[in-house]
């Protein structure tokens, strides 16, 4: 039954996954592409770029313009394959063993070529469908805001959203949030022999992660036994530590980032309520021996979670076209899908792949999860074409 959409998809797919759209660069070589796709098939889109124009959001309406549409959402950017020992070349679509290997495969552009496979019959469609693909996911959800705050103020009210992140072909209703700082420690230098002349920016950096060290273990302590989520509560950790110029120069620079990931209900701000009023302590601690010293804790991005919603229109209707009838799921890995939540959508996150797959060398998406991916576009299809 997936068969006729299945051929195009897979084509599609190698075609999205040729442009390098890592996040360090633009993604506008991709967005042009599709533009012209969307052209062929008489299809109204527009784009919302970044504040320099460098990059791009897509938005385009397959079907009438009316109120009650299914946003498909989806990102174009990609992790960086740097350093990561591929057996393929990552640009290009290699099929050994029932798998579709290449870099956005399985996150996320195995969903984009499955919307767009089913875009010509969805474009003649009597109930609308709106493509959104968006930029910077990878590194912030920092482009779905700007799509998202132009489809409440100029799209007909859309019914809800599926946002097509890799969960196997099933519903998922509920995601944890992220939220990533940086923390930076200005010392003083001098040689290493005189330390009542230099602040160490290492060894500060060093205490305050140590206090990070001690938050993630408590938050792993007191996780809600009855949590849905894998970690069960909050984590925390710190994914880069940068600073010092030599064995015996006092270190002058030392920074770190890290990210906490935080369950519905619980903000990132009050985690790190007593880790800011150290910092805070530290900061007067260096100043008082070296006036040019101390810290600045700076949040960088922050993505709200996604709750679960009691009889989420978008589940129902994200599970109808799946087949699923399985139990309620949700994810440790923070998704555009809390962004589409807080500005009042019903949402849902279903999409081919696995999570396991995501980031990874040789990453790769079951032929057989596109085709059920086919199958769930199919039904779509038939819904667009209903009265």
């Amino acid at each position: 039954m997936s068969a006729d959409l299945y051929p195009a998809a897979r084509d599609l797919l190698a075609r999205l996954v040729s442009f390098d759209t890592t996040s360090r660069g633009s993604n506008l070589a991709l967005i042009e592409w599709v533009e012209a796709y969307l052209d062929g098939l008489g299809v109204p889109h527009r784009r919302v770029p970044n504040a320099d124009g460098s990059k791009s959001n897509l938005l385009a309406t397959l079907g009438p313009s009316e109120a009650g549409g299914v946003v498909l959402s989806g990102h174009t950017d990609v992790v960086p394959v740097d350093g990561q020992p591929w057996s393929t070349d990552p640009w290009t679509v290699v099929e050994k063993e029932g798998r579709l290997h290449g870099r956005g495969t399985c996150d996320m552009k195995g969903f984009l070529a499955l919307a767009l496979a089913a875009a010509p019959e969805l474009a003649r469609g009597r109930r609308p469908v709106h493509l959104a693909f968006s930029f910077d996911e990878e590194i912030g959800c920092l482009g779905a805001p700007l799509m998202i705050e132009v489809i409440r103020r100029e799209l007909p009210p859309p019914a809800l959203v599926v946002v097509g992140e890799p969960t196997d072909m099933v519903a998922v209703n509920g995601h944890k949030g992220i939220a990533t700082f940086k923390v930076t420690v200005t010392g003083r230098e001098s040689h290493s022999s005189q330390t009542q002349q230099g602040v160490s920016a290492v060894m500060a950096a060093a205490r305050l992660m140590n206090s990070l060290t001690d938050l993630s273990e408590r938050l792993e302590r007191e996780a809600d036994p009855a949590s849905p989520f894998t970690p069960r509560g909050a984590t925390l950790t710190i994914g880069m530590v940068e600073g010092g110029t030599a064995h015996n120069i006092i270190a002058r620079h030392c920074e770190f980032v890290f990210d906490l990931r935080c369950p519905p209900g619980l903000k990132p701000d009050e985690v790190l309520k007593d880790f800011r009023a150290e910092v805070a302590a530290m900061d007067r601690a260096l100043k008082a021996r070296a006036p040019e010293a101390g810290v600045v804790l700076e949040k960088r991005t922050e993505v709200p979670p996604f709750a679960p919603e009691p009889g989420g229109a978008a589940e129902a209707f994200a599970r109808r076209l799946a087949g699923d009838n399985g139990p309620a799921r949700v994810v440790a890995f923070a998704a555009e899908a809390g962004q589409f939540q807080e500005a009042g959508f019903s949402t849902v996150i279903c999409g081919p792949g696995s999570i396991a797959q995501a980031h990874q060398p040789d990453e790769y998406v079951e032929v057989s999860q596109m085709q059920r991916g086919a199958l769930f576009m199919r039904r779509l299809i038939d819904w667009s074409a209903e009265p």
